[in-house]
């Protein structure tokens, strides 16, 4: 009899990995300054009980769209540093298209002009 084979465990299988990726996502830096502008801040703060949320959906961080199970859980994680690298991101803004055509050299210069103006 010869030797048995090695179970793939599903290295090879790409479907998978891209399905677990895509479902533990995490909200974007935009989609997070969306949520803290003030008119939208409030909905996050009060939210309804959701018995599926963890701690019922009562402890979030906005920052970090993250749900905890207690108050004493929240406050560990406002004071840890991955909390405060997010707030540090948040403050900078979202990149926007304008950033992306800086970064490129296309940016708009309505300053005043290096040269002096010819006399006619």
């Amino acid at each position: 009899m010869g030797r048995l084979r090695k179970k793939r465990n599903h290295h090879g299988i790409r479907d998978i990995k891209r399905k677990v990726s895509t479902k533990n996502r995490t909200k974007d830096i935009d989609q997070i300054c969306d949520d803290l502008k003030p008119e939208n801040i409030d909905k996050w703060k009060n939210q309804a009980f959701d018995l599926d949320l963890p701690g019922q959906g009562q402890h979030y961080c906005v920052e970090c769209a993250r749900y905890f199970i207690n108050d004493t859980s929240m406050q560990e994680h406002l004071k840890s540093k991955v909390h405060r690298r997010r707030v540090k991101e948040l403050r900078d803004g979202p990149y926007t298209q304008k950033d992306a055509e800086e970064a490129v050299g296309l940016k708009t210069d309505n300053g005043e002009r290096s040269r002096n103006k010819m006399e006619l």
